[in-house]
């Protein structure tokens, strides 16, 4: 299934149970809110987008707590979480979704390398947080993330988390 095929699988589950869904960013840039929004009538389901690229914006704009950042780093679960359980309630959406990530090409470690991306799907019933490494470039890292974040968002509309 292709990114737009996607979307608009996403936006009629959404549609169909009277939801809305919002989107925090960081490495992917705004990709995401730009595949849900391609969709014609996204408007009914789609709120807001929040691109947080600096740790004092994932701060003041989500709420990330400083001490989560210090100690795990922008690029963690314990960060793709409070990403997306503040641009949650920033929206006052049903479902929120968080990207943060090392797309490269520099910027990665031993511990986290290039590639290194974490996801969360935050909801009224809990979060989910997950994280991959994709390989390739920059732009490839950064549109595989997209399709996974939507195929992970998907997956907890479904009632099952992504593994």
């Amino acid at each position: 299934m292709n990114l737009h095929e996607l979307a608009v699988q996403l936006g009629q589950q959404l549609a169909a149970a009277g939801q809305r869904v919002t989107v925090a960013e960081s490495c992917t840039g705004g990709g995401v809110a730009a595949a849900l929004t391609a969709v014609p009538g996204s408007s009914a389901w789609f709120d807001l987008s929040v691109v947080t690229y600096s740790n004092e914006a994932k701060q003041r704009l989500l709420g990330v707590p400083q001490a989560i950042l210090q100690a795990h780093g922008a690029v963690s679960l314990p960060v793709a979480a409070a990403m997306a359980e503040g641009a949650r309630e920033l929206a006052g959406a049903d479902w929120a979704m968080s990207v943060t990530g090392i797309a490269g090409p520099g910027g990665g470690s031993a511990e986290k390398p290039v590639g290194t991306v974490c996801f969360a799907v935050a909801h009224a019933t809990g979060t989910e947080a997950r994280s991959c490494h994709f390989a390739g470039d920059r732009d490839q890292v950064r549109a595989q993330a997209v399709v996974w974040v939507l195929g992970f968002l998907q997956s907890c509309l479904s009632g099952q988390a992504a593994a």
